[in-house]
């Protein structure tokens, strides 16, 4: 038996669509996709009736990276956020639906505006930005009629606009004091005063997110972890200010969108990394709540829930482990889910697809390490095997499509993708266990998922290598440096190398709640360089692969610069691609396709070349 090998390209020319939002009538929904090589608004109408979606039409030609567009609540108009090579400092416009007008709402390339919500008339929008002082974000509303914009909140610390209130009297702001902690703010937005609504006591987890109104007003249904180990679905009574949990189970709820008016809830509660969702009549409340039929859907991973302005579809982003993210339409009355953009499979038949299968390994204190594991059809041990590492360290790799680990799989390599300690979605406690002084705890559990590939006979031992990016990075770093001797090739894409100056140089905006999980300059510094690779790059003798973007806001290219001159002054093998037009990893196809077909070669050779 045989596998017909494709090349990378075609990889790459497999597209998403994602970001979905309905126009006012519910009639269209507009998305984001690369189809030109960077993503842009695109727009399609729906009809449940046909069998294939629609042809889709392009809004916007920027060029750049688009990263949102959303249509207002009560015309042809979307606002648009977009930013340049990848730098993050979005800037925010207007679009008509028909793309014929693109105005610019802000003008200050070295300032970011986030989006927060359209006001329930259209007249107004809110929005957060770091343009008073580039460490904290303050709160703004713009009047898009006369252009005025007024702050509604100022504070020195990061402040994220949530939604107005349905009356749109009030905006609701999440203050982020750490990647687990967070207060729920309330703003007058005539007087300016704001009420805690979550005043936090102690330490531990308090994530409160997707707060959304219950029919009555009265409050809000939110997920929430304040005090427990799981993101539960709750609510808060806006009065009294009390939280009451409304589920308890051993996995997250991870999604949660309510419709305008407070009547249907959906809601998403993540399973090993599977999505799994439900549907709820709560127009009475949740005590009345009534079971509505979900949509049937395959196993995967639902990112985004959207629903129309009258609550009568809910539009959601779906992937697979052997199919591509695209946009669904579900249709509440007769409850038909009809997928509404059908991106390219870049001319690879779906069947050549590998799905993942769900593994557990011991690690060196016995904790079983939940990973996902691909392997070739052809051949299914023995393999050399790439160990992708994912990024956060608050993240979790989960049962989507993943381009470049189905091109790996496809030219013979088996993949392994561990949610090493410290990742989401398994419990406060576990997502702990790499804080600070127990960092390399989880670079641990890489060693130990290469001894386990190759007990089971999965994995030549001399052909293990380790990818990843941003975080993923480091831990490919510091797996080198600490367990030299397993590692037949390494490829670090957009990685820390150096603790103490990533602190000093990442964005202003970013500092604090990265020390939050790493530690502080002040209290951590001898510990932070300690553990950072490149005081440890004369134990690498692993050949090394470094990509990353000159205009990188959050890991600056100089982590990159530190590592690359480091090995190449002891005549380590090490290759390296820097790009001026990327920030915080690749997004234009065209650099993707010059990088990756490069750490394709790059790990054939030190691999050995697939046949």
């Amino acid at each position: 038996m045989t596998t017909k090998r494709y090349s990378f390209d075609r990889y790459l020319n497999i597209r998403a669509a994602y970001g979905p939002s309905f126009s006012r009538d519910a009639q269209q929904v507009s998305f984001l996709t690369d189809i030109t090589g960077v993503p842009e608004v695109w727009a399609v109408s729906i009809d449940l009736q046909v069998a294939r979606p629609l042809w889709p039409d392009q809004v916007t030609f920027r060029g750049e990276r688009i990263t949102s567009a959303t249509f207002s609540p009560k015309g042809d108009v979307l606002l648009v956020a977009g930013d340049i090579g990848g730098n993050e400092r979005t800037q925010l416009y207007t679009l008509r639906a028909d793309g014929s007008e693109f105005t610019a709402l802000t003008n200050k390339p070295d300032v970011m505006y986030l989006f927060g919500d359209w006001s329930p008339d259209g007249s107004r929008i809110t929005y957060s930005s770091n343009e008073r002082d580039a460490r904290y974000f303050d709160v703004y509303e713009h009047h898009l009629e006369s252009g005025k914009k007024r702050l509604l909140l100022q504070d020195d610390s990061t402040n994220y606009v949530r939604s107005y209130s349905p009356d749109g009297k009030y905006v609701l702001v999440a203050r982020q004091e750490s990647n687990t902690r967070n207060e729920l703010l309330l703003i007058n937005v005539a007087t300016g005063l704001s009420r805690n609504l979550t005043p936090e006591l102690g330490d531990g987890p308090a994530l409160h997110q997707f707060a959304a109104w219950s029919a009555d007003r009265k409050g809000l249904y939110l997920i929430s972890n304040r005090g427990r180990q799981f993101l539960s679905l709750a609510y808060l009574d806006l009065a009294t200010k009390q939280l009451t949990y409304l589920n308890d189970a051993s996995w997250d709820v991870e999604k949660l969108a309510v419709t305008k008016d407070g009547s249907t809830m959906a809601v998403v509660m993540n399973e090993n990394g599977y999505s799994m969702m439900a549907i709820f009549d709560v127009s009475r409340g949740w005590e009345l709540r009534q079971p509505l039929l979900a949509p049937t859907l395959p196993g995967g991973v639902i990112y985004e829930l959207a629903w129309s302005q009258d609550g009568s579809r809910l539009a959601l982003t779906f992937s697979t482990g052997i199919d591509q993210l695209d946009i669904w339409v579900w249709n509440v009355q007769d409850g038909v889910i009809k997928r509404v953009t059908q991106s390219a499979l870049g001319g690879i038949p779906q069947r050549s697809f590998v799905a993942p299968s769900l593994v557990h390994y011991p690690s060196f204190d016995e904790r079983k390490i939940p990973a996902f594991l691909y392997l070739p059809r052809v051949q299914q041990s023995n393999l050399p095997v790439i160990i992708d590492v994912h990024g956060g360290p608050e993240g979790q790799t989960r049962p989507s499509f993943y381009p470049v680990t189905q091109y790996l799989i496809n030219r013979g390599y088996g993949v392994l993708a561990p949610n090493v300690r410290g990742s989401t979605g398994y419990g406060y406690e576990y997502q702990s266990l790499d804080d600070v002084r127990k960092r390399m705890d989880s670079v641990a559990d890489l060693k130990y998922a290469a001894l386990w590939l190759a007990e089971k006979g999965i994995a030549d031992p001399q052909r293990i290598a380790v990818m990843g990016g941003s975080y993923g990075g480091f831990m490919v770093l510091a797996a080198i440096t600490t367990y030299p001797d397993l590692w037949a090739a390494a490829v670090d894409i957009v990685g820390i190398a150096n603790f103490v100056t990533f602190l000093k140089n990442t964005g202003p905006w970013r500092r604090k709640l990265r020390e939050a999980e790493y530690g502080s300059l002040e209290q951590d510094r001898e510990f932070l360089e300690e553990i950072s690779p490149i005081h440890h790059v004369d134990r690498i003798t692993s050949p090394l692969f470094v990509v990353h973007g000159a205009n990188d806001p959050r890991v600056p290219v100089g982590e990159a610069e530190q590592i690359v001159s480091a090995l190449r002054a002891r005549n380590v093998p090490v290759e390296y691609l820097r790009f001026e037009d990327e920030g915080h990893g690749l997004v234009k196809r065209a650099n993707r396709l010059v990088a990756y077909t490069a750490i394709g070669n790059f790990l054939d050779q030190h691999l050995g070349k697939q046949a």
